[in-house]
């Protein structure tokens, strides 16, 4: 790892001043799952590698209320999105960018009927407009030899369409990309959306993850590629739950980047 990450608030920003050029929504699971935290550095790493100028809420992020709109309960949503929205407005935020397909969406498509009116780019879409600009540069060797399947998250996928950005930060790598039978606008869900993530399973003949892992390994993938905390944890219990640990690993796009840039 190279240097020390450096993470600047909006109140530091702010207190000189200063506007960044994004504001990085890290999103619940992002800040507070272990697992999650490493994607979070990870893209960190890519901002700062790639000289971006960002900051993040800090102590100010709140949920953004998605998964209790998703679980029913519309009336928190609407407090945690207000508050969110009084925070973003106040430091005259314009641009965001979030690891998170479900911040993604909800901050994008729904908070501007509540007055949130933001530029938001799902990291894949950063990461490729990096790459794209050449402000960020990777060699792709550490996957040589190394099949890549990509498993498309609902959100970012059927919810806004996006199915190229991801696709093409994967093809920057040497690596090849094998796509799963039910891809894009077909992809299975890994069982973790419409607030899922939050409740026991209901009685059935399979888990939603498991049903997808054995898709993911059946191509015979050494990487499952996904784009979101919640898919990163769905298919890592079912690449276990299927016998492939160790075999198999999941990683996030932006794990694999920083990983080939040496970030």
């Amino acid at each position: 790892m190279s240097d020390p990450i450096k993470v600047t608030t909006m109140a530091e920003l702010a207190a000189k001043g200063e506007k960044p050029e994004v504001l990085f929504w890290i999103g619940c699971i992002g800040s507070f799952d272990d697992r999650a935290k490493k994607v979070t550095r990870a893209f960190a790493r890519i901002l700062q590698a790639a000289k971006v100028n960002f900051a993040v809420l800090g102590n100010e992020e709140s949920c953004t209320g998605d998964p209790a709109r998703r679980a029913g309960n519309e009336f928190l949503f609407q407090m945690q999105a207000l508050q969110n929205i009084t925070v973003l407005n106040g430091y005259g935020i314009t641009r965001i960018v979030t690891t998170c397909p479900h911040c993604f969406n909800v901050v994008k498509n729904e908070y501007p009927v509540l007055g949130g009116h933001y530029e938001v780019m799902h990291h894949s879409q950063f990461i490729n407009t990096l790459l794209q600009e050449g402000r960020l540069k990777v060699e792709g060797g550490t996957f040589q030899g190394k099949n890549i399947t990509y498993h498309d998250p609902c959100y970012l996928g059927r919810g806004n369409n996006e199915y190229e950005a991801p696709r093409a930060v994967l093809e920057s790598l040497d690596t090849a990309l094998v796509e799963m039978k039910r891809s894009r606008e077909k992809a299975l869900c890994c069982g973790a959306g419409g607030a899922q993530m939050w409740k026991e399973a209901e009685k059935g003949d399979k888990e939603v993850n498991v049903e997808r892992s054995e898709e993911a390994v059946g191509t015979g993938a050494d990487i499952v590629a996904v784009a979101c905390n919640f898919c990163n944890t769905m298919l890592t219990d079912g690449v276990k739950a299927v016998g492939s640990e160790g075999k198999v690993v999941v990683k996030d796009i932006a794990e694999l980047i920083a990983e080939a840039g040496k970030l």
